[in-house]
């Protein structure tokens, strides 16, 4: 599969590449979440200021979660369309409904960012 992380998915993206911003989204994300709340924690003085502060951390978590999810659902697809030819030319081929899903899944990570 060494050529195969190699080959452009899309413009500008390869497999291997995917799969290094799914690693990266996250290790970033989860700090970025360890700073917001450690930043957040001492505004919390009563449970008034709580029920203000803690749903925005759960939906900057949620997003996170989301777009990280899109990213593991494209690397997916491309890994199942390698696998099927594998004893090919090594070509990336994708059914039409893997291609659909592709194409929503990256529209859904570009919106989102």
């Amino acid at each position: 599969m060494s050529e195969e992380k190699t080959d452009e998915i899309f413009e500008g993206k390869t497999f291997e590449s995917l799969l290094k911003d799914i690693y990266t989204n996250s290790t970033r994300k989860e700090a970025q979440i360890q700073i917001l709340i450690t930043e957040l924690k001492p505004m919390i003085k009563n449970i008034g200021d709580a029920i203000i502060i803690v749903p925005l951390i759960k939906d900057y978590m949620e997003i996170a979660v989301k777009n990280d999810e899109a990213l593991i659902k494209m690397a997916a697809i491309v890994q199942k369309a390698y696998l099927r030819t594998s004893g090919g030319d090594g070509g990336l081929v994708l059914t039409d409904a893997e291609k659909e899903q592709l194409i929503a899944e990256v529209g859904r990570v570009g919106v989102s960012k």
